[in-house]
């Protein structure tokens, strides 16, 4: 006979921060096979008021500068998931719904969006995940989506990898960001789409985690092959990232360096770039890092203190989102919390400027 098992206290917990919700109400279906739904609803109450533009969350791209003083309500952070298990074989998809607006004036209706979608058999993934390269644990419990996403590795994208132990080594989707002629060069050294179909060689992606009751922290290098635009060359970069714990608390924290394009940020820079003093292409060289600071004042209470910054030596490009919060967990599943920051663009070659921002959110995990 079929049961539903409810997630712990911990689990709800856990699924606060975490960046996938695999928690959930699991269905036992017997022969080993069970089906679980997850994830969690959220709403957000968001006021920007500065000199860039506003966004529902913050990445480390230039929205643009303008007068902003504005207040918006939004539920799109919300997510639904469903895994399957059938003995060694896990399938997982998960959707959330910053796949486009819709119609302010009336409906108020957003788009789903595929996050996550993979099967795993015995060591191995063929699917859509976080990248590999991609420190999951670095992640902080903010309110904004992401956090500090301008000094991040915020990628998800299909993939083929083997895990075993501490290490895992993938090959995932190749994509080249930038290189084209464009028609214009925009605040991150391109224009138009700057995206071809030029790549036939995967990226290649090695990590290696070491656990312990004082945390993890992952190690990891990644290798592209960039050809786009007449430009044909090698990419490497690397980072380190992961959560110590100090008693009840945790620092959150990663370092990336090196060619990592189009991996940082969410769209901060274009992997090839327009040099400004030669005019000639170049590979964009990018040092990004976040620390976060959780701390729990009690069984029901807990805040996060967070910086991420990230730089460019092409372009020149600067751009820092600090944030600060205090969250009440009501009861197992419910949440709600505020939290204060602020987005800062501080480029070379352009405008400078920042918006403060404040948010309040409810969360509530299935």
């Amino acid at each position: 006979m079929s049961h539903i098992k409810i997630k712990t206290l911990t689990a709800a917990v856990a699924l606060c921060s975490a960046p996938h919700a695999f928690s959930g109400y699991t269905f036992d279906l017997g022969d080993g096979n069970q089906l679980t739904f997850g994830g969690y609803l959220k709403a957000d109450v968001r006021y920007v008021d500065g000199d860039i533009g506003y966004q529902d969350y913050w990445r480390g791209n230039n929205p643009g500068f303008e007068d902003t003083s504005k207040t918006h309500f939004n539920v799109k952070e919300t997510r639904f998931n469903t895994k399957y298990t059938h003995g060694d074989v896990t399938a997982f998809i998960e959707m959330d719904f910053y796949g486009g607006d819709g119609n302010e004036v009336a409906t108020n209706g957003t788009n789903p969006r595929l996050r996550h979608a993979f099967i795993d058999y015995k060591g191995w993934r063929a699917g859509q995940f976080w990248s590999t390269f991609t420190p999951l644990k670095a992640f902080p419990d903010a309110l904004d989506f992401g956090g500090p996403i301008v000094g991040e590795v915020f990628i998800r994208q299909p993939m083929i990898r083997y895990s075993t132990g501490g290490f895992s080594i993938a090959l995932e989707n190749p994509e080249t960001w930038g290189g084209d002629t464009p028609t214009g060069v925009n605040s991150n050294g391109g224009g138009s789409t700057g995206i071809d179909n030029d790549e036939d060689i995967p990226d290649l992606v090695a990590t290696y985690a070491f656990k312990g009751d004082w945390g993890e922290v992952q190690a990891g290098v990644l290798a592209r092959k960039l050809e786009q635009g007449g430009v044909d060359k090698s990419a490497i970069a690397g980072n380190i990232g992961g959560k110590i714990n100090i008693g009840k608390d945790d620092i959150r924290f990663q370092v990336n360096v090196g060619e990592s394009g189009r991996y940082i940020g969410a769209g901060m820079v274009r992997d090839i770039v327009l040099d400004p003093d030669s005019g000639r292409k170049k590979v964009e060289d990018t040092t990004a890092f976040t620390i976060a600071y959780r701390h729990l004042w009690s069984d029901k209470w807990r805040s996060t203190l967070y910086y991420g910054e990230a730089t460019t030596d092409v372009l020149e490009l600067d751009r820092s989102h600090w944030g600060v919060n205090l969250i009440r967990q009501l009861t197992p599943a419910l949440s709600v919390g505020g939290e204060l920051g602020q987005f800062s663009v501080d480029d070379d070659l352009g405008e400078t400027g920042d918006s403060n921002y404040f948010q309040v959110s409810f969360k509530f995990g299935i």
